[in-house]
């Protein structure tokens, strides 16, 4: 009996390849051609939403700040002040869009919406954007879909790979 924890520890190391050496690395050397053709049409994707994006503020005629991320924004009220940062908890006005003009979502009037600046389970565009406010101001973000919904959309009002237009209003800022 005292010999069957020893046996059995040799079977693992013996079942486990003890002694074996793995195939040596081939570098710079591939198996088979890549595919492309899935990177290709999310490029392809990706330009048609950007010129959807440029005819939208085309459109619209106003001029939108760039992030590099490809968030858009346009500050409608400027109220001087700090602008709200990582950490604190936002209140925020806002109705949200689709390019087409139709309406997913609004808050109800005087019940703001609110999140904690990049803690909180929103757009990373949304989180984004409100960090170029202060309060009182009012704003226009442009959120491409990779900064938005992404793939799915959100299951219920944003279809998937959609564009969504948030317009803002910084009531609050909290700790």
């Amino acid at each position: 009996m005292k010999w069957r924890p020893c046996i059995l520890l040799v079977l693992v190391a013996i079942a486990c390849g003890e002694g074996r050496t793995p195939p040596p690395a081939q570098v710079g050397h591939r198996s088979a051609p890549t595919d492309t053709r899935s990177v290709d049409e999310n490029r392809r994707m990706a330009q048609r939403e950007e010129r959807d994006i440029q005819e939208w503020i085309g459109r619209q005629g106003i001029p939108m700040v760039a992030t590099g991320t490809g968030l858009r924004y346009k500050l409608v009220r400027d109220v001087p002040g700090d602008t709200a940062r990582p950490g604190q908890m936002a209140v925020l006005n806002y109705a949200v869009f689709l390019l087409n003009g139709d309406t997913c979502y609004t808050s109800a009037p005087g019940k703001p919406g609110s999140f904690r600046i990049e803690h909180a389970d929103v757009e990373s565009g949304l989180q984004e954007g409100v960090q170029h406010l202060s309060v009182g101001d009012s704003a226009v973000l442009v959120i491409p879909s990779a900064l938005a919904f992404g793939l799915i959309g959100d299951r219920d009002k944003i279809p998937m790979r959609s564009t969504v237009i948030y317009h803002i209003g910084l009531v609050a800022l909290g700790e």
